[in-house]
């Protein structure tokens, strides 16, 4: 595709709204679909974390860590 000046690859003959709106949705999409999963993975960890040092913070109570 060849275009005369920057201003006629933007206005893309009266299409380019439609054009570079589909781009930008395209793009928005993909970087949530490759974002979302990584913030989802570091609230997993963390939640396991969390719920690790809750059961160590436990364990002492129970029975002062003697077996029975």
């Amino acid at each position: 595709m060849y275009f005369d000046s920057v201003n006629a690859a933007l206005t893309m003959e009266g299409h380019g709204a439609f054009v570079w709106s589909a781009y930008v949705i395209t793009f928005l999409v993909l970087a949530f679909m490759l974002v979302q999963p990584l913030l989802r993975g570091r609230r997993l960890a963390r939640a396991i974390r969390a719920e690790q040092r809750r059961q160590a913070a436990e364990l002492p109570a129970e029975g002062g860590g003697h077996a029975p």
